[in-house]
């Protein structure tokens, strides 16, 4: 029985990691080996910057309420406290969006969570 050899399968591999690699600079888009180092740590990175992505989102989110609830004469955790004892489960990104575009309605939040929490 003839003996099978793996180059056609190695070559697929390395041309599916070398196109990962397109566009990186050097010997890093060219050659496998140092192209498949770069990939890994590429991909790794992506996969911790789709969980970092959220929580800077939530930062930035819970900044803005801070910032509106401040200027209303409350403070982020006082107004969440207000929020929570008057029943209203509003997430942070719908709150910093209210805070954002509609200060009016965001003052009517406050005065609640204000009543609630004196």
């Amino acid at each position: 029985m003839a003996r099978i050899k793996g180059g056609l399968n190695a070559k697929k591999r390395h041309n599916r990691v070398l196109k990962l690699a397109k566009g990186y600079r050097g010997a890093r888009s060219k050659q496998y080996r140092i192209a498949k180092q770069s990939v890994m740590r590429a991909l790794a990175s992506s996969y911790a910057g789709r969980k970092q992505r959220k929580r800077d989102f939530r930062r930035l989110w819970i900044t803005r309420i801070n910032a509106a609830a401040r200027l209303n004469g409350l403070s982020y955790s006082r107004l969440m406290y207000g929020l929570k004892l008057a029943g209203i489960e509003m997430n942070r990104k719908i709150l910093s969006e209210i805070a954002v575009s509609d200060a009016n309605g965001f003052k009517e939040l406050c005065e609640l969570a204000k009543s609630k929490v004196a």
